[in-house]
């Protein structure tokens, strides 16, 4: 029997590879002389960095740079075992949990951050990256990021923008001659899992803008400022950006990564089952194990459980997963390739002990699933 486990993190509580390594404990008792592949997997979100740092034997990487606001801070980033690849959540340099509810300031906050944790991994020699970019406390379409790859950015006068969405409003002129020329030797993914485009009501300004503290004409200022900066891009870089899906991502950082560095917009799920070669680990597969910490209906939307799931169903492998809890409408998942989901409660018990416990409490659940499926081969034979 090759059994394939591919979980993703427990959020507060266990790491993609911890989960994996109970979920192994789990099987080995019923099934001791089973072959089994640990793969952790991530969605593209928080806890990417880590899942695919600790599954490749990388290590986590630490860069002064710049925050939203501009003052230094200590950033984490991942260096793949590969040696060639660089993970990269942009929130941990420009996201909007880095801010007081009193510094959010979608007009000036700027990407420079992201762009700083860039050239640190070009000068370790990283060439292709993924990034991730939820999260974000910024409205400048990437551009201080821009800025940090040396890209220049100037009004008419042919002064460089300052920091923050609002300076699109006066660009006129993207002057690549100066761009970082390893920028252009490297391939760059973009985890992203939202389609708005860049600008109008459905735009990154309107919908986004608000929870980074925008008020209703900062939004219009903000939107209008985009739309300079596409017409910019369309005519200095050749990229029509306008109407792109995931364009509006991260206050337009979506539209940034497509005209400054040629990124390729992904959900993140498919980037990271790609980066883990998880198709290679399911040939010839008998049963699969994913799961996360709570299974329920958002679990169809793009996570990473239900990715692995899809990809299993369409080579008729069975699916089993396990989470902390089971949530609102959890029976869903079972129409997205899970076949069987079970919770690691064992009984009436709080969510302190849970997480304590979870570990003990994972090896056990999947040892009570795997019993059930030994006593169905039994009955079979």
């Amino acid at each position: 029997m090759k059994i394939v486990i591919a979980p993703q993190a427990f959020k507060g509580s266990l790491s993609a590879l911890n989960v994996a390594n109970a979920v192994q404990k789990g099987v080995r008792r019923i099934f001791p002389d089973a072959q089994i592949l640990t793969c952790p997997v991530a969605d593209g979100g928080d806890g990417t960095l880590e899942t695919l740092v600790e599954s490749s034997g990388g290590k986590i990487m630490e860069t002064n740079v710049a925050d939203p606001t501009g003052k230094p801070i200590v950033a984490q980033w991942g260096a793949m075992g590969d040696g060639n690849t660089a993970v990269i959540e942009m929130a941990r340099t420009s996201g909007l949990a880095l801010l007081t509810l009193e510094e959010r300031d979608p007009l000036n906050a700027t990407t420079y951050g992201l762009g700083e944790i860039i050239v640190s991994a070009l000068n370790k020699g990283f060439r292709k990256f993924i990034v991730g970019i939820g999260g974000s406390a910024t409205n400048d379409a990437g551009a201080g990021m821009a800025q940090a790859l040396g890209i220049k950015l100037m009004d008419r006068e042919g002064r460089n923008l300052v920091f923050g969405g609002a300076a699109l409003q006066n660009l006129s002129v993207i002057d690549t001659s100066s761009i970082d020329q390893r920028v252009l030797e490297s391939n760059f993914q973009i985890a992203c899992d939202v389609n708005n485009p860049l600008t109008g009501p459905e735009g990154a300004s309107a919908v986004y803008g608000p929870q980074k503290g925008a008020t209703e004409e900062n939004v219009r200022q903000l939107d209008s400022a985009l739309g300079v900066f596409a017409e910019v891009a369309k005519r200095d870089l050749g990229k029509d950006i306008s109407n792109l899906e995931g364009a509006g991502a991260a206050g337009g950082l979506g539209a940034g990564m497509i005209a400054f560095v040629e990124g390729h917009l992904r959900a993140g799920v498919d980037i990271v089952l790609d980066t883990v070669n998880l198709a290679e680990k399911l040939e010839s597969a008998d049963l699969v194990i994913t799961g996360e910490g709570s299974i329920d209906f958002q679990t169809v939307y793009n996570k990473a459980p239900i990715g692995v799931a899809r990809m299993a169903k369409a080579r008729g492998i069975p699916t089993i997963g396990i989470s902390g809890m089971l949530g609102k409408n959890y029976q869903i998942v079972h129409n997205h390739g899970i076949d069987a989901a079970l919770s690691i409660a064992n009984g009436p018990i709080s969510l302190e002990e849970s997480l304590q416990n979870a570990p003990s409490l994972i090896s056990e659940a999947v040892e009570e699933s795997l019993r059930l499926i030994s006593v169905g081969m039994k009955l079979r034979n």
